[in-house]
């Protein structure tokens, strides 16, 4: 089995795809599509295939599928992107690849979402069965085009489809936990936001990369403890602004995930169930 990952310079994908190499059996490959050579070079320490190339460029495409079986598509276009490329990569690109590998006979491909594709809560956790909504304050060309990538592949005939969902993903010296201050600082006391370490996640794709028999399954991958504004500044070592407190939630189930179905099917369990314990264990 050969498995062909993009993003792979990425926060997600630097620290997945080195886990999905030192996992691999007997008879498992790993190949890595980057745009620069150099980047390249620390997978292809590790025993990967390299391929450099633009995942826009189609011919790029078809050297990086060639004689593969299974893709995980982790590249993302997001934080402070112009909108135009947030849509070419996480749209566009995204469903381009989708249609190579179906040319080239890939057997699997596993599509990185993000839970924001759900737009506004619904007074509960969300499922997998609920439908995107676009709205809420934290929509944008990001999840718009992460929606419509995750629509178009699932429609694809022939290729089997698996979505993952993410959470706020953080831990192992990434810098996002940081980074959500940006947010967290104009929130109100308790607005939420649900997380999901490293581990988990790369756990998460792993188990739905090698499950048989869930080709068009959509698996939320999340903690257990939605962490509140105040909480992100007391993890980040920051005063809590007073005015925190003089806000209303507007949408308190915003992007709050069940992962009853990634437990039920596939076993799944946080090895950090909250960031408490990755704070803990020393990981963030």
């Amino acid at each position: 089995m050969l498995t062909l990952v993009t993003g792979t310079t990425g926060q997600v994908g630097r620290r997945f795809t080195p886990r999905l190499i030192a996992q691999s059996r007997p008879g498992e490959r790993v190949r890595v599509l980057v745009r620069d050579a150099a980047r390249g070079e620390p997978y292809a320490e590790l025993g990967a295939e390299v391929v450099v190339g633009d995942l826009r460029d189609d011919a790029a495409l078809g050297k990086a599928v060639a004689g593969v079986d299974a893709v995980v598509n982790v590249a993302a276009a997001f934080r402070g992107v112009p909108d135009d490329e947030a849509r070419a990569v996480n749209g566009d690109a995204a469903i381009a690849l989708g249609h190579a590998a179906l040319a080239a006979g890939v057997q699997r491909f596993v599509q990185v979402s993000t839970g924001l594709v759900y737009g506004t809560g619904r007074g509960r956790p969300v499922t997998e069965e609920d439908e995107s909504r676009a709205g809420g304050s934290m929509w944008g060309a990001y999840p718009e085009s992460k929606a419509r990538a995750e629509r178009e592949l699932l429609a694809m005939a022939g290729l089997d489809v698996r979505v993952a969902r993410l959470p706020f993903v953080y831990g192992e010296g990434d810098p996002h936990l940081a980074q959500s201050l940006m947010w967290a600082g104009n929130w109100a006391a308790t607005q939420r936001l649900h997380m999901g370490h490293h581990v988990d996640v790369a756990q998460g794709l792993l188990r739905i990369l090698h499950a048989p028999g869930v080709a068009g399954r959509i698996y939320n991958i999340a903690d257990d403890a939605p962490v509140t504004a105040v909480e992100l500044h007391q993890l980040n070592g920051v005063d809590v602004p007073a005015e925190l407190q003089d806000r209303t939630d507007p949408d308190p189930w915003l992007v709050i995930m069940s992962t009853e179905r990634i437990r039920r099917e596939l076993g799944y369990r946080p090895v950090f169930p909250s960031v408490y314990a990755a704070r803990d264990a020393g990981a963030l």
